[in-house]
């Protein structure tokens, strides 16, 4: 097992657990597993379990991705692995989800689509304020904690 590969299924599992609990304790009602999942199934007990697969697979092809940086760069710490998760959860946040998402999402609310005409997903919206004021901060603290722990494991 490589380390960049170690690392993506660690800061994954750290990833997962903080957005997780943040929704739980009701700070947030992000779920990106059910918004994930929900591309591939309609029933949502099977989309959140597709959804975490695809979560854990996208976080370990992004640990390699962070490997590669670093390779580059010559250097991987905690502190350059958190600024990458900075960046990260900043793209996701306005690109990724609030704009690229909802073209590919079957599922996903657009404003041309009627709320009679598919099962929807409510689209996340820039920053992902639809799904709570305090998401994009979740978000963030996740994707800094992912970062950080991917930077701390990979050996160059």
């Amino acid at each position: 097992m490589t380390s960049a590969l170690a690392a993506g299924v660690i800061g994954t599992l750290a990833m997962t657990t903080i957005i997780k609990t943040a929704a739980e304790i009701g700070i947030t009602r992000m779920d990106f597993a059910l918004l994930l999942g929900t591309a591939f199934s309609d029933n949502r007990r099977k989309a959140r379990a597709i959804g975490y697969i695809v979560y854990f697979l996208i976080g370990v092809v992004f640990a390699e991705a962070y490997g590669a940086f670093f390779a580059i760069v010559g250097h991987a710490s905690w502190t350059l692995g958190a600024l990458l998760g900075a960046l990260h959860a900043i793209f996701v946040a306005t690109v990724l989800v609030s704009v690229l998402l909802p073209v590919v999402h079957p599922r996903m609310a657009t404003p041309e689509t009627a709320a009679n005409d598919i099962t929807l997903i409510e689209p996340p919206g820039f920053l992902m304020l639809n799904y709570g004021r305090s998401t994009f901060l979740v978000v963030l603290a996740a994707h800094v904690a992912y970062g950080a722990l991917v930077g701390l494991i990979v050996r160059l």
